[in-house]
């Protein structure tokens, strides 16, 4: 009788034994997984935040882009209303610089 209990008891010590294997087991894989799923994400994410960075970036190249090109048209739209504005005048700008001339010429002589 005490033989059986003794062998009773030293199966349930070896069931409870590799029941805490198991689970000793389950545990460290359950980490192993919880780690490798981390690490997955933290990659996607620094893939997502590059993605978002380049196309930003691109964005903000285009709209640089397009801005130089305004500032571009609207100088040279400047530059041709001054050469216009220049050219109407020059007519009498020369009369002027002419008529000065000829007067310093008649003072002189």
């Amino acid at each position: 009788m005490k033989i059986d209990v003794l062998k009773s008891i030293r199966e349930t010590e070896e069931e409870y034994q590799a029941m805490i294997r198991d689970a000793q087991a389950e545990r460290k894989k359950s980490l192993s997984d919880a780690e490798l799923e981390a690490e997955n994400l933290v990659r996607k994410a620094q893939n997502d935040a590059g993605e978002y960075r380049n196309q930003r970036l691109a964005e903000a190249r285009v709209q640089a882009q397009n801005r130089y090109a305004e500032i571009i048209k609207e100088g040279e739209a400047r530059a041709e209303a001054l050469k216009a504005t220049g050219n109407k005048n020059l007519a009498e700008a020369v009369d002027f610089i002419v008529t000065r001339f000829k007067e310093q010429l008649h003072v002189k002589a």
